[in-house]
């Protein structure tokens, strides 16, 4: 790799785990989208995994007090349904549809009916949710969007949803890594030295965001982690559009 895109990779590594560090989201979803037009899709799912069980783990240890691990657990179980299945399929996304579907799935969870609103501390949606967010990260690389309206739609407060999250994240994103690294169609390696600088600069982002976390009010949390993941939204439905018009 060279020193221009390792130095790249590391910068935005920080942003993005900056960004997470904050509102326990988005980060995963900007820094997948840059790793997708510079890498190929597999190696890119697998960097973004690296890094974001770093980020999360890291930021779930900070926050490890306010874990909630029921739901926790029952997000596990889905996952791992999710991923027995996925292994059959052993599907790979082009860089089109997996930039389609990053962009569609924070609008399409709002179709979904008030009397379905999720509710962390349901076992039986929590299992739901973890099979859903798992099918999505093999296609998108990220599942933060569904994740995100999972918690946001329960009483649990800023803390308790960057902590959980955190650990939900580390567990799905873990199995990425595992489904890329030996179990799809097409997979890839991460080079170790990149892998070690942008573990280290997902931590150093992660560690600058906490006294911005403690300074907001949980309705500013919840005001800005929806407005910025609707503008992402909107760029990567563009995007996505756009490749799929120029290769037609």
């Amino acid at each position: 790799m060279s020193l221009y895109f390792t130095v790249f990779i590391c910068l935005t590594m920080v942003g993005t785990s900056f960004l997470s560090g904050i509102f326990g989201m988005a980060g995963g979803l900007v820094l997948v989208g840059v790793l997708l037009l510079v890498m190929p899709v597999p190696a890119a799912m697998m960097l973004h995994a690296v890094t974001q069980m770093a980020s999360n783990g890291w930021r779930a240890y900070i926050w490890r007090r306010h874990v909630r691990w029921a739901p926790v657990a029952a997000y596990m179980v889905g996952c791992l349904i999710a991923l027995a299945i996925w292994s059959i399929v052993r599907y790979v996304p082009s860089k089109a549809v997996a930039l389609l579907l990053l962009g569609s799935t924070p609008f399409v969870v709002h179709l979904v009916p008030t009397s379905m609103k999720p509710d962390p501390d349901n076992p039986v949606m929590g299992a739901v949710y973890g099979m859903s967010c798992m099918s999505l990260m093999l296609v998108t690389g990220v599942a933060g969007p569904l994740l995100d309206s999972f918690f946001l739609g329960g009483r649990l407060d800023r803390r308790e949803i960057v902590a959980t999250k955190g650990v939900c994240q580390v567990f799905g994103h873990g199995l990425k890594l595992v489904y890329f690294g030996g179990l799809a169609a097409q997979t890839a390696s991460v080079d170790f030295s990149l892998a070690a600088f942008a573990v280290f600069a997902a931590m150093l982002g992660t560690m600058l965001s906490k006294r911005f976390l403690e300074a907001m009010s949980d309705m500013q949390f919840r005001f800005w982690a929806q407005s910025i993941i609707t503008v992402i939204s909107c760029y990567y439905l563009a995007y996505g559009g756009y490749l799929v018009w120029t290769s037609s």
